[in-house]
């Protein structure tokens, strides 16, 4: 997933089904026809479910120019004679091929629309194929901008790469642009100039010269993936690799780097890969594409998590290009690129948002997986200081939830704020190893799937045995986290939540200073705190393991 902007100074499913009162709070902003079109599952996405692509792309580098097609399997889910996908309109659609004919087609804004000569039926498996063509968008500052990167190495090769995220995989190549969708696996046939190698996701099926002084690369991928995952990488490449010995078996380390950075990549891939995958395996379950490898891809940006082809552009550094993000210093023991591209694997490529809304499924948690790497090697303590030391990074300006249904992520807290939310949760459930077995359940129950907010709180909710929902909405639905509000009178303490949140009721922990905490049940009404001696200059309230504000009276 897309790099975070970083901010420097900065027990029952019935009985816990998720019943949110909370409305999202997110600022008024306008929207267009072309965002609709671009983010809502209309009648016309719908219709037909993809099983299958066979992209064919050709890079002309010298014109930045690229050319090809890409053919469309899939299951009619109802009747339909007309369906949309998409491809930028900087791109022209040469054609659109039917069981050998071509069909019409319009198009407006970004989207495409198809009409066949006849219906197709509910249930049927049919395919068509676009033809296209154009200079796709160039990047300007990938991967927070979308689009190709031409560029050259040190060594004045070219080096070509492709990253796409929140922009669309609809900038580069024609497909069904929706996060909701992922297909069932696919075909990826580059061809570039002669001398250069193409990297994508899965496995190197083949590769041909052409006779017109391009090489064809054909990568398949026997997965689902998402298409913002797909992705070309291009230019003169070295290849080392290696073997994991993992929960699901022997794991496939592929490693593709310029050939002048070779002993730097052996160094610190050998280093850091085995130990993320030691964490991660642990904490969140196997690694879910043992079919199709792990490989490593150097880049020109500096990373994106491209299924099994994970981009890698840190420069060999440890932190996140030689600096430690939380302040605390654990930060420079490690990858951070390698670590929190990787760890998307589980959150953002196995779990996928239906909705780009909810894209700290994907961020927050990738972003705690970098505090649980560290806990695995460094101990719990040190792994929650890194947590809070993340803290000053986050704004809670805004919510972390975007808009539905118009291709609009939310704040930037997602990564953060989301990291400390779910640590905040696991204090609640004060339970480790059960906390440890929801992660890994997530990733088993939601195997190869797109999912929303709900199904991942009721998720957390069953599990727990306790109901965390206005939790949840409170810090993902509103920009700001609850104020514990503490108050004394006559000799009494008093305590209550200031929330956003109808019915916000969340533990803290409270304790007279260098006793025992003691948990406390509060809610948005005051009800009196069981401390004996507390008083306004004694009184100290966990603020490490629960991300709150605290106000005394």
């Amino acid at each position: 997933m897309k790099l975070k902007t970083i901010f420097f100074g900065a027990a029952t499913a019935a009985l816990f089904s998720l019943q949110s009162s909370a409305q999202l709070m997110v600022p008024k902003e306008k929207f267009t026809r072309a965002d609709t079109l671009r983010g809502m599952l209309t009648p016309l996405r719908i219709c037909y479910d993809i099983n299958y692509y066979h992209l064919d792309v050709k890079f002309n580098i010298d014109q930045k120019f690229i050319s090809g097609s890409n053919l469309f399997k899939f299951t009619a889910t109802q009747n339909f004679t007309k369906l949309q996908f998409d491809l930028f309109d900087n791109l022209k659609v040469e054609k659109v091929l039917y069981k050998g004919h071509e069909v019409s087609f319009t198009r407006e804004f970004n989207a495409v629309f198809v009409t066949f000569p006849q219906t197709i039926k509910k249930g049927s498996h049919d395919e068509f194929t676009v033809y296209y063509s154009g200079n796709p968008t160039v990047a300007k500052h990938a991967p927070w901008d979308g689009g190709v990167i031409y560029t050259t190495d040190s060594l004045s090769h070219a080096w070509v790469a492709t990253a796409c995220q929140g922009m669309g995989a609809s900038v580069w190549w024609p497909t069904k642009d929706h996060q909701s969708d992922e297909v069932d696996s696919m075909l990826i046939s580059i061809s570039v100039p002669k001398g250069l190698t193409d990297v994508s996701n899965g496995r190197l099926r083949k590769k041909t010269e052409l006779p017109d002084g391009y090489t064809k690369f054909d990568w398949f991928v026997s997965n689902p993936i998402n298409n913002y995952d797909v992705a070309a990488n291009i230019a003169d490449y070295t290849h080392f690799g290696d073997t994991y010995a993992g929960e699901k078996g022997k794991l496939t380390l592929d490693y593709w780097v310029l050939s002048y950075n070779l002993e730097k990549a052996r160094k610190q891939f050998n280093e850091n890969v085995p130990r993320m995958l030691k964490a991660f395996e642990y904490w969140f379950g196997p690694y879910p594409w043992y079919e199709d490898g792990y490989k490593l891809v150097e880049t020109p940006h500096l990373g994106m998590e491209h299924q099994s082809a994970v981009a890698y552009g840190n420069k060999y550094h440890n932190g996140y290009l030689g600096r430690d993000l939380s302040g605390t210093g654990i930060g420079l023991k490690w990858d951070y690129i390698i670590v929190h591209e990787s760890g998307h694997e589980w959150f953002g490529n196995n779990i996928t948002s239906k909705d780009i809304a909810d894209m700290w499924i994907h961020e927050g948690f990738t972003d705690y997986s970098e505090s649980l790497f560290i806990e695995t090697y460094y101990g719990k303590q040190v792994g929650q200081e890194y947590t809070y030391g993340l803290r000053k990074g986050i704004r809670n300006t805004e919510p972390i939830i975007g808009p539905y249904n118009v291709n609009k992520e939310g704040s930037g807290d997602m990564y953060n704020k989301g990291n400390n939310l779910l640590n905040t949760v696991r204090s609640i459930i004060n339970n480790d190893e059960k906390w440890r077995q929801i992660l890994r359940g997530l990733s088993k129950t939601f195997y190869h799937q797109t999912v929303t907010t709900p199904q991942i709180v009721n998720y957390i909710n069953q599990q727990a045995g306790m109901n965390l929902t206005t939790v949840f909405d409170q810090y993902l639905r509103y920009p700001k986290i609850p104020t514990l509000e503490v108050k004394f009178e006559n000799g009494k303490a008093y305590a209550k939540w200031i929330a956003d949140v109808n019915s916000f009721n969340m533990p803290a922990k409270v304790r007279v200073k260098g006793g025992e905490y003691k948990l406390i049940h509060p809610t948005t009404t005051f009800s009196t705190i069981d401390l004996a001696a507390a008083n306004k200059d004694n009184l100290e309230i966990d603020t490490f393991d629960y991300y709150i504000d605290v106000k005394i009276d």
